[in-house]
C-alpha cells in the first residue's frame, strides 16, 4: 500500500532548473562503515536542493518520517514531515542558513576528484568539519550545515563520525518531486511542528485534564468521570489497545495546588474485576462491602489484600503532592527562590502491561485532602514502540494495597503493623510461576519527631514463612524539590519542612517500586508477609504505613 501511494504520484512538476545533480551520502565510525541500507540522498541545482533518504524514495519510510527542501532564492528552508499517508506538516525558515557562522581554513583535499576546502564550526559543544567545493555551481549536502558554503561532501563530527560522498551524477530530475505533488500541506511554526513530529511517534491515552480532585459534601460526576469518596477520587474507564511485546508503557500525571497548601498521598491505581467482588463495589456501595482483613490487633481493614473472591486494587504510581505548588507561589516569596508552577510524575509500569493491554480498566487518581479547593491534576498514559523488553513477565496478580484511597469515605488508616502478625496474604497458582517477583512500594506515615514519617524502619518480606528480602526505605534527597513547594514551613534551624528526610517519599515526589526476586514458584499456594516495626502513637498522631504489593512472572 505505501510503496503503491508513492508511485502513484510520481507525475510531478519536474524539479529542474540548469544541471541537477543526484549526491549519495554514505557514514562511517571510526574509521569504519556503518551498515546502513538506507543512505541519504541529496538532489541540488541552481535553483533548489531537496535531502531525503532511500527508503523514502523507495516507498518503504515508516511514519512519521521528513524530508528537507532549500529554496536557492531566498535561503528559505522547508521542513516537511508525513505523520501517516494523508497528513503532511511542513516550518518554513528563511535565517537557518544565516544564521550558521564558519571558520574558513586554508585546508584542501579531493573527494570523487573535486577539490574540498574545509570550514569548522561548533554545536552544541560537538567540532564540526565541513568539507565544501564549489566547482559544480550547485549547493547542497546531507543536512543544511554549511549548505550556503558550496556543495558538501563530507562532515565529520567530533573527528571520529564521518558522512561523505560516495556518489555523484547528474540526472535529469529529483525522484523525490512527487512527495509534494498535490497534497494538502499544514503549515506549523518550528516548536509545533516538532511536537507533531515527536508525538506521533508513540500511542498517548489521555484520561484526565485538569480534572479537580477536592473535599465536598456533593461530589458530581460528569463526562464519564466518576467522583467518589467526598471528591477524593476520580474514576474513568479507559480501553488499552493491544501492546506488543518490547514496548514501552509509561503513566504521567501533573499536579498543581487548587487551594490546599499541604503535602498529601496520592494514588494512580487500576481496578481489575476479575473476580466476584471488586475495590469498584466498595466505591459504589461502601467501603463495608470490601473484604475484611483481621491481624488480631482489634481493628478492621477493609478491602487491602486479595481474598478467594476479591482482587483489590492495583497501585500504578504513588506519589506525592508539595506544599501549594502554583496556588501559593504569590503569596510566599522568599529571595532566591523562584517557585515551579507545576510537579510532573513520570513512570513507566511496563511490567504492568499484561493487566493493561487490550483491557478496558477503570483508572483512578486518589489525593487525600479536606480542603474545598484541592488540587487539580491531568493523566495520561503513553506506548512507545521497544524492541527487547526490560521485564518478559506475562502474569500479573495485585495481591495487597493498604493506602486508605477511601480514606474519606470509611476506610481506616493501616496501622495493622503494630502487630506481630503484620500484613499476611496466601494466594494460589494455577501454574507454575518462573522468575517471580514482587513488585513493592512502601512509604511511612504520621507520628511526630518519632514517628514512622521521620524514622527509618525496616520491611521484611516473607514467602511461605522464609524471609526473601529486607531493606530500610529512606529518602535523604528531600530538599532537591524545595522549589515545588512554596508553603512549605520554614524552621529556626534554616530547613525547610520539605527538606527534611523521609520513609522514601519527599513532598513532590513519586515513590518508585523496588522488584524483589522470589524465584520460582510451584503451582498450589503460597503466602506473603510484610514485617514493620511500626512506631506507637504520639498524643494524637499515629503511625502507618502504605504498602502496595504485585506479584508479576512468567507462565509458560
Amino acid at each position: 500500500m505505501q510503496k503503491a501511494f508513492y508511485l502513484g504520484l510520481c507525475f510531478a512538476a519536474q524539479f529542474y532548473l540548469g544541471q541537477t545533480y543526484e549526491i549519495q551520502y554514505t557514514t562511517s565510525f571510526e574509521g569504519k562503515p556503518t551498515t546502513s541500507k538506507n543512505p541519504i540522498i541529496t538532489y541540488a541545482n541552481a535553483d533548489k536542493t531537496l535531502i531525503l533518504n532511500q527508503n523514502i524514495l523507495d516507498g518503504k519510510a515508516k511514519y512519521p518520517f521528513e524530508f528537507t527542501e532549500i529554496q536557492r532564492k531566498d535561503n528559505t528552508v522547508a521542513q516537511y514531515a508525513y505523520l501517516s499517508a494523508d497528513q503532511l506538516i511542513e516550518t518554513k525558515d528563511n535565517t537557518t542558513l544565516a544564521k550558521q557562522e564558519f571558520k574558513l581554513t586554508d585546508e584542501t583535499k579531493k573527494i570523487l576528484n573535486h577539490t574540498v576546502r574545509k570550514a569548522v564550526t561548533s554545536i552544541r559543544s560537538n567540532t564540526m568539519e565541513v568539507w565544501f567545493t564549489q566547482d559544480l555551481k550547485v549547493k547542497g549536502g546531507p543536512t543544511v550545515l554549511g549548505q550556503d558554503l558550496g556543495l558538501v561532501l563530507e562532515v565529520v563530527r567530533n573527528g571520529n563520525f564521518v558522512t561523505r560522498a560516495s556518489s555523484i551524477k547528474k540526472v535529469k530530475e529529483a525522484k523525490g518531486n512527487f512527495l509534494l505533488k498535490d497534497k494538502n500541506i499544514q503549515e506549523k511554526d518550528a516548536l509545533t511542528y516538532q511536537d507533531m513530529i515527536w508525538k506521533s511517534r508513540f500511542t498517548q491515552i489521555p484520561v484526565f485534564q485538569n480534572e479537580q480532585i477536592n473535599f465536598t459534601d456533593h461530589p458530581k460526576s460528569s463526562d464519564g468521570i466518576l467522583r467518589f469518596a467526598n471528591g477524593t477520587i476520580i474514576l474513568k474507564k479507559v480501553k488499552f489497545p493491544e501492546i506488543t511485546k518490547g514496548q514501552n508503557v509509561f503513566v504521567e500525571l501533573k499536579e498543581q495546588s487548587n487551594g490546599d497548601a499541604y503535602d498529601r498521598t496520592g494514588s494512580v491505581f487500576i481496578i481489575p474485576q476479575d473476580r466476584e467482588i471488586s475495590f469498584f463495589d466498595g466505591l459504589q456501595s461502601g467501603s463495608d462491602k470490601l473484604p475484611i482483613y483481621d491481624n488480631g490487633n482489634g481493628e478492621k481493614y477493609k478491602g487491602i489484600s486479595l481474598t478467594p473472591n476479591y482482587l483489590p486494587a492495583l497501585e500504578l504510581m504513588r506519589f506525592f503532592t508539595p506544599f501549594g505548588i502554583s496556588h501559593f507561589n504569590k503569596q510566599v516569596q522568599l529571595k532566591g527562590k523562584d517557585w515551579q508552577t507545576i510537579v510532573p510524575y513520570r513512570q513507566e509500569i511496563s511490567e504492568l502491561t499484561p493487566e493493561l493491554s487490550g483491557k478496558e480498566v477503570w483508572v483512578g487518581t486518589y489525593i487525600g485532602n479536606y480542603d474545598k479547593g484541592g488540587h487539580k491534576v491531568s493523566l495520561e498514559f503513553t506506548i512507545h514502540p521497544g524492541d527487547e523488553p526490560i521485564f518478559k513477565n506475562n502474569y500479573v496478580l495485585p495481591l495487597f494495597t493498604t493506602t486508605n484511597i477511601m480514606e474519606m469515605a470509611g476506610q481506616g488508616y493501616p496501622t495493622l503493623f503494630n502487630s506481630d502478625k503484620g500484613l499476611q496474604v496466601e494466594f494460589t497458582l494455577e501454574k507454575d510461576l518462573k522468575n517471580a517477583q514482587l513488585r513493592y512500594i512502601t512509604t511511612g506515615h504520621g507520628g511526630w519527631g518519632n514517628g514512622d514519617e521521620f524514622q527509618p524502619r525496616k520491611n521484611s518480606i516473607f514467602l511461605d514463612g522464609k524471609q526473601a528480602f529486607s531493606y530500610t526505605p529512606w529518602r535523604t534527597d528531600c530538599g532537591t524539590y524545595r522549589l515545588f513547594n512554596p508553603s512549605s514551613g520554614n524552621f529556626s534551624t534554616g530547613l525547610s519542612s520539605s527538606d527534611l528526610s523521609r520513609s522514601t517519599w519527599c513532598p513532590g515526589t513519586l515513590t518508585a517500586p523496588i522488584f524483589i526476586d522470589l524465584g520460582d514458584l510451584k503451582a498450589g499456594k503460597h503466602s506473603i508477609e510484610v514485617k514493620i516495626p511500626q512506631g506507637k502513637p504520639e498524643g494524637n498522631s499515629i503511625s502507618f504505613w502504605n504498602v502496595s504489593g504485585t506479584l508479576l512472572g512468567e507462565i509458560k
